[in-house]
């Protein structure tokens, strides 16, 4: 029987700036700056415990187009930790990494196979005299809106082929239109796998043949929640077995806490320490934001919620747990006692306040000089609809609360 084991990445985005952060305690920023590096080792183990046959890394290995010195060298140092198990790695670049950036090159060793700025297929063989081709292209300039798709196609000779792509499935907005596809495409190519890159949320677009996205392998901030990695796949001539294996070092977590049967701060405090203790997991560290719902306690102590005193006492102690979970924000929200209907009735400052709030909920314009200005923007994702809503809600709820009990 034929057969291939090989794991799939993406996203790597070494060396992270991990912009806005820079206020953490410097052990935790520490940590979070060697997060993506850790995250690459880990990955790499997995590899030389599975004794794959190769890796593929589906497009941005680097953060910025620069490729810092720090970050090719430590991606080198992995790559020669597989090079000495005979395991090579088939790379792309992605719209971070791009290959019009300026950079100092430095040089892979013969076991990484980079695909060039134009469609290339790849053969590979491995010990059991499977071969597969791979097909792959990597970016030639960051902004790449061309159907890419269009140049894949299927050259016979090999048992299995695999088809690495950095992009865009159409009708997903949470991330640039780069080389957009769909899935009608991608499956018309009658490839055995796809390996996808750029979405940084773990998702499976087709079972058989295999299209996924792996998701990045390590958080970097709030949107990016959940346990990060990559997928061992074992490809056989039935199809394929998907194994997803845990990458990141620190996890990224939103946590929502009803409040509603706690009637002081402390009480509150209390009940957010024993939900900490809850979802602190062993040697890894955590990143979370709170939000307490329905809260009921006396106005002077819901402002002790609010304004930072909180935090401050549930942050307090964390920086030097080595399974840390700090809380980056907390959120709280009272029990609703009113209705946007019941207050746009009582007062035309009301009335104008949901209008003000509808309007930015329907455009982004509020954030647009951030997005527009050229130093800004590199660092930025697009937000979607659905975060663009949250944002406006969440920021109309708190300014309605903190009013409507002075």
């Amino acid at each position: 029987m034929k057969e291939l084991t090989f794991i799939h990445a993406a996203d790597l985005h070494l060396d992270s700036p991990m912009i806005g952060l820079k206020d953490l305690p410097q052990r935790i920023f520490r940590k979070l700056q060697e997060s993506t590096f850790d995250a690459l080792s880990k990955i790499v183990d997995s590899a030389i415990y599975h004794q794959v046959d190769f890796v593929i890394l589906a497009g941005d290995l680097y953060d910025g187009e620069d490729r810092s010195i720090r970050a090719q060298t430590r991606f080198i140092k992995e790559m020669e930790r597989l090079a000495e198990r005979n395991i090579s790695v088939f790379a792309i670049h992605g719209n971070h990494d791009h290959m019009e950036g300026n950079w100092t090159h430095l040089p892979m060793p013969e076991n990484v196979y980079i695909f060039p700025h134009e469609l290339e297929t790849k053969s590979f063989l491995n010990k059991r005299d499977t071969s597969v081709n791979l097909y792959g292209f990597s970016y030639p300039r960051r902004h790449v809106y061309e159907r890419m798709i269009q140049h894949y196609g299927k050259q016979e000779g090999a048992d299995f082929h695999i088809g690495l792509l950095h992009g865009q499935l159409e009708g997903n907005n949470d991330h640039g239109n780069y080389a957009p596809f769909t899935l009608k495409e991608l499956l018309e190519k009658g490839f055995d796998y796809w390996a996808l890159g750029h979405i940084h949320k773990r998702n499976q677009l087709n079972s058989q043949p295999p299209v996924i996205y792996p998701g990045n392998i390590q958080g970097r901030n709030r949107k990016e929640t959940g346990v990060k990695g990559c997928y061992l796949v074992h490809l056989t001539d039935a199809g394929a077995d998907l194994q997803f294996i845990e990458a990141s070092t620190v996890i990224w977590e939103e946590l929502t806490v009803d409040a509603s049967n706690i009637s002081t701060f402390h009480d509150i405090y209390m009940m957010c320490r024993g939900a900490l203790e809850n979802v602190r997991k062993d040697n890894k560290g955590m990143i979370l934001t709170l939000t307490l719902e329905n809260v009921t306690i006396p106005n002077q102590e819901f402002k002790s919620l609010v304004n930072g005193e909180l935090l401050e006492m549930l942050q307090d102690g964390e920086k030097d747990e080595e399974a840390f979970v700090w809380v980056a924000d907390v959120f709280a929200i009272e029990k609703m006692e009113w209705t946007r209907e019941q207050l746009a009735n009582e007062s035309e400052f009301y009335q104008e306040l949901f209008q003000t709030a509808c309007k930015y909920g329907q455009d982004d314009q509020s954030i647009s000089p951030l997005y527009d200005h050229p130093t800004a923007r590199k660092y930025l994702e697009n937000l979607s609809e659905e975060e663009q809503g949250e944002l406006v809600e969440e920021a109309e709820k708190l300014l309605v609360n903190l009013m409507y009990n002075l």
